[in-house]
Order: C-alpha cells, then sequence, then structure tokens
C-alpha cells in the first residue's frame, strides 16, 4: 500500500506554503513600515506645533505678530481703557464675552486672519480692519460688522511664565 520510499509530499507542501506565507508577511510590512511613517508630521512641522513668545518688551497699548503654524497671530497688550471697553460689549455678529476670549485680561491672543476670505487685517484705532472687503472686529477680536462670520480665532496657549506665553498647547 504505502511505499516507504515515496516522500510524504503533503508535509513538504505545507511547510512551503507556511514559509511563503511568513516571508510573505514580512515583506508585505517590511514595505508598509517606511510608507505609514510617511504620513508622521515631518520634523519642520512638528518644531511649528508650538512657539514661544516673550511678553516682556510689549508696551501697554501695544501689539506685536508672531508667526505660528504659518499664520500670523497678534497678541496684543491691553491698556486699562481697551481692557474695559471689551469687557464692556459682547461684540457684533458672533457675540461672546470677552473674559472668554483673554486667559488674562491684558493680554488677547488671536491668528491675525479675517474668517471671511483669509486676509490679515491691519490694527487701526480700536480694533482690527480687513481692507479685503470691509469687517472690523474690536479689541477682544470679535466682528463688529462686515462680510466676516465669525471673531478671530484665539489659539490654543498656555502661560508659561508671567512674562512668556507658548501658543500650540493647553
Amino acid at each position: 500500500m504505502g511505499d516507504s520510499n515515496v516522500p510524504d509530499s503533503t508535509g513538504r507542501r505545507d511547510f512551503l506554503i507556511r514559509a511563503t506565507a511568513v516571508v510573505g508577511g514580512a515583506g508585505v510590512a517590511a514595505t508598509c513600515v517606511p510608507f505609514v511613517a510617511s504620513m508622521n508630521p515631518s520634523s519642520d512641522v512638528l518644531a511649528k506645533a508650538e512657539t514661544e513668545v516673550d511678553l516682556s518688551d510689549i508696551t501697554p497699548g501695544a501689539m506685536r505678530t508672531v508667526a505660528w503654524q504659518g499664520k500670523p497671530v497678534f497678541i496684543l497688550r491691553r491698556t486699562p481703557e481697551q481692557i474695559a471697553a471689551s469687557a464692556a460689549s459682547a461684540g457684533g455678529l458672533d457675540p461672546e464675552p470677552d473674559s472668554r476670549r483673554a486667559q488674562k485680561p491684558e493680554w488677547l491672543v488671536v491668528i491675525g486672519v479675517c474668517t471671511h476670505m483669509g486676509c490679515v487685517p491691519n490694527k487701526e484705532g480700536p480694533g482690527w480692519v480687513c481692507h479685503c472687503h470691509g469687517s472690523q472686529y474690536d479689541d477682544s477680536g470679535r466682528v463688529l460688522r462686515g462680510p466676516a462670520p465669525k471673531n478671530l480665532e484665539v489659539p490654543p496657549y498656555r502661560f508659561a511664565a508671567e512674562n512668556k506665553i507658548v501658543i500650540g498647547t493647553t
């Protein structure tokens, strides 16, 4: 019945199938790892994830613009008059209390991009004016009039020290 000189082809075939599957699986994994790793943010993007800003040389009433994630961020050191005016108003088209927009009343931090078409507003008198289409914002970054539908966005930020903020983290 069974000839002892004939090799067992079933055992050898199973071994070859398993070995091929293991080698093929390792090849797929070796190919996928670089592809998946390429979807991670690059080192220059990670470097821009946070921006530290020294506030010590910004005088009351003055503003500094810094870059964060390729966008301008307005940092306004408000005077007592600006703070009082911002606290007394809820804004215009997109009402929001000033206390929700500024962690410390003296400091306003907003992304300086008009919420209508993405232009950069200019600081003019009390607030900002976007000359592209005429939107106006108050000293709390709230839209008062114009085609802009929303207030200037407040980025995530925290005070790392009394005179230092880190934009990009909370």
